[in-house]
């Protein structure tokens, strides 16, 4: 097998599924139509509600979806082979993530832009819409500690990363501020820009200074900076930071991969990873469970993510400017961060399988595979750092990109460049989604809280602010502190397909009421079927066997109660949604017809 025909064929099928699949979601289920005002135009404000054009909307929904999980999930997942890996994110991407995310954004626009818990809220009953907002809340918190594992991994002991990532913060906060004071969006960008890559081509000048002894950390330290970091970066005026990050990470983003495609098509490199490995039937150093459930818990975001019901009843139901901008935005957006997650596959089976273990497990492990490394010697060295043990996905990545770049003559001889370069994408993109995920949590804990406490509802209360954001970044920190890759990773995926399970269970009782055939809300009730049975039996196996084993490396009691707690608040909502269902189901089509209007 060759990467280019994975490349060709996984985009010949997505845009087939966009074209076909995505105009029937459209036109028949949820019968769009333009005719009718979006809640852009009738709650327009100039500040939350802006009618956008769809490429722009499109740009700000992608960038706020895609951050590490089509990344990194591909890449652990690799342990199975390549080819478990490619067809969930294929399958799961058209009949599950596309439909969800498009399903999503609808109901909420129909709500007037209104979060998920206030949809189910008024769908489902104030029960399932509690439940909602709970679950919400473990899954943001979750999320965080999950995406900054990932950088945990990538930045230890490498003090060359550590200068680029950490640089990009005064570089983002003044670009914020130059575009602020002089409105010019062009040469803020081109700036910001420069100054990230002379940050990046500085890295080896400190590595053997006072400054690289400085940033030369271990884990335990960075799990202490990062929360701290979020704290102060979710305090911060959104425009100082955040903003200004996203937008650059945005331009690398779509930079790097563009680049990745066209390394692709001029190297064909081979595939030397089997279609299904012996870890199939699990055992893995990587994911200890077996392929299912494991495949789908372990690839999210690339395939079908919840955490994308954040964004899609957030911001952007808000901006729309047109109701069929849901296929584009929702439905393409998906399909796009699918083609991403291939890319991520293949930038870790372009590896040799040797390698590839040896990267993503710890040397005591990696002895008893009986494996050998081929490429790996001569990457350390090229790259000047050694790169066994480096788990959590974001290291492979870098190598496997790298590995393929640097197959290009003209740029053999920059191995360690592009892949610092690589790190410091990886992390800044992760970093912004911790920026705005704290913030989230932030808002989510005080409007929680502010139920018994009413002061705490107001977003603007500095002592409420400051008590959420810390509460928020003890509990992810806390998380991360005290895991490994494997759990948090493993209890991240769980969470995250939970909350999809949730967006699916709201978007079918919303196609009951709006669509001409009730046999529609199979496009969402397909996906859920599989999609609850495995998040559910991926939450069982990982309490019985990994969260309350203490003999396994991700034991954890407080890890086993969050899966408890989260299984049982989707069991209550899924109960609560087939009640309603049953309703629906007996009352006349033109009673439907006249709510859903």
């Amino acid at each position: 097998m060759n990467a280019i025909t994975i490349v060709i064929a996984s985009m010949c099928i997505l845009m087939i599924a966009y074209r076909l699949y995505g105009t029937f979601m459209a036109v028949k289920v949820l019968k769009l139509d333009d005719s009718k005002p979006t809640p852009a135009h009738v709650l327009e404000d100039g500040k939350d509600y802006v009618p956008t054009s769809r490429w722009v909307t499109f740009g700000h929904h992608f960038a706020a979806i895609a951050a590490a999980g089509p990344l990194v999930g591909p890449i652990l997942a690799a342990q199975f082979g390549y080819l478990p890996g490619l067809l969930w994110l294929l399958i799961g991407a058209v009949i599950g993530g596309a439909v969800h995310d498009a399903v999503v954004l609808f109901a909420s626009m129909r709500k007037n832009g209104q979060s998920l818990s206030e949809v189910a809220k008024q769908e489902l009953g104030p029960v399932a819409g509690f439940c909602t907002g709970l679950a919400m809340l473990f899954i943001i918190t979750i999320t965080m500690a999950g995406l900054s594992m990932v950088v945990l991994h990538a930045l230890e002991k490498n003090p060359w990363g550590t200068f680029a990532v950490g640089m990009t913060i005064p570089i983002a906060m003044g670009v914020g501020l130059y575009h602020k004071k002089t409105g010019n969006l062009k040469g803020a960008s081109t700036i910001g820009f420069t100054l990230i890559m002379v940050a990046v081509f500085s890295g080896p000048y400190i590595q053997n200074t006072v400054v690289g002894d400085w940033l030369t950390l271990d884990i335990k330290t960075l799990a202490l900076a990062l929360p701290i970091y979020a704290f102060f970066a979710a305090a911060l005026p959104v425009w100082l930071l955040l903003a200004p990050r996203d937008y650059l990470s945005s331009f690398m983003k779509i930079g790097v991969f563009i680049a990745l495609i066209i390394g692709v098509f001029i190297i064909n490199p081979a595939i030397p990873f089997p279609a299904v490995t012996e870890f199939v039937h699990g055992g893995g150093p990587i994911l200890a469970g077996p392929v299912w459930p494991f495949i789908s818990i372990t690839i999210a975001c690339g395939a079908i993510s919840g955490f994308h019901a954040f964004v899609g009843s957030g911001t952007t139901p808000k901006m729309l400017d047109r109701w069929s901008d849901i296929k584009v935005v929702g439905f393409g957006a998906m399909l796009v961060e699918c083609l991403v997650g291939v890319m991520a596959l293949i930038a870790a089976t372009a590896l040799h399988p040797g390698d590839y273990f040896a990267i993503n497990s710890t040397p005591e492990v990696f002895r008893t595979l009986g494996m050998d490394v081929v490429n790996l010697p001569q990457l350390s060295q090229e790259i000047g750092i050694n790169l066994e043990g480096r788990t959590g996905g974001a290291v492979t990545l870098a190598v496997g990109m790298t590995y393929i770049f640097t197959e290009i003559p003209w740029f053999s001889n920059l191995a360690s460049y592009f892949f610092q370069f690589v790190i410091m994408f990886e992390a800044v993109f992760i970093l912004t989604a911790i920026d705005a995920g704290t913030r989230v949590a932030r808002y989510l804990i005080q409007d929680f809280f502010g139920e018994f406490y009413q002061p705490l509802k107001k977003v603007d209360w500095l002592p409420g602010s400051i008590f959420a954001s810390l509460l928020a970044c003890f509990m992810w920190g806390y998380l991360l502190v005290s895991g490994d890759i494997g759990s948090i990773w493993a209890l991240f995926g769980v969470s995250n397909q939970l909350m999809a399970s949730i967006g699916l269970i709201v978007g079918a009782t919303v196609i009951l009421k709006v669509a001409d055939k009730r046999r529609y809300m199979l496009t969402c009730l397909v996906p859920l079927a599989y999609l609850y049975v495995t998040v559910n039996y991926a939450g069982y196996w990982m309490v019985k066997n990994v969260y309350l084993n203490p003999e396994a490396a991700g034991y954890s009691v407080l890890n086993s109660a969050l899966s408890i707690i989260m299984l049982v608040l989707g069991f209550i909502i899924l109960v609560t949604a087939i009640k309603k269902w049953r309703e629906l189901l007996e009352a006349p089509s033109s009673d439907l017809r006249i709510d859903a209007g």
